[in-house]
């Protein structure tokens, strides 16, 4: 178990391989330890997906998820770029997707360059919907799935 988790992304929609990669970093934390969570600003989510949802509607959506398990102990704090305060504070793991791994090893290389101690890279698998796709954000926005990754186009 670890004392000081983080996760990072912008949760545009929040899906099933979201609420893994959540549950995940809630379940490697000790009990009185600290899960920070990451939410791309806006200014920083425009640049990457057209019509995402507002920073603050993604954080209440955030927020009601973790009421619904109960989570406690979490903080939920703004970030402007795939580092977030994981070049500066000291976390003892990340969890990240398959797909975000290679980002979770450059912040462990950058780390290492400021004499901080590596973070312990907990990887979850890729969420696959129905059809054995990724579940995303984009696939549910276009309606071919629902957020549990449920086939809504037929034929």
């Amino acid at each position: 178990m670890f004392n000081k988790v983080c996760i990072g992304g912008t949760f545009d929609i929040l899906h099933k391989g979201h609420k893994v990669l959540i549950d995940k970093a809630f379940s490697v934390t000790s009990k009185n330890g600290l899960v920070t969570i990451g939410l791309t600003t806006d200014r920083y989510t425009v640049a990457k997906i057209k019509n995402a949802f507002p920073f603050d509607v993604r954080k209440q959506k955030l927020i009601e998820y973790l009421k619904t398990k109960g989570y406690e102990n979490y903080e939920i704090i703004p970030i402007e770029d795939k580092y977030g305060p994981t070049l500066s504070e000291d976390f003892d793991a990340i969890v990240v997707s398959s797909e975000t791994r290679k980002n979770a090893e450059e912040i462990n290389r950058k780390r290492k360059q400021f004499g901080l101690k590596p973070l312990k890279i907990i990887e979850i698998s890729i969420v696959l919907a129905e059809d054995n796709l990724p579940i995303s954000s984009s696939r549910i926005k276009n309606g071919i799935i629902d957020e549990d990754g449920k086939r809504l186009n037929i034929g």
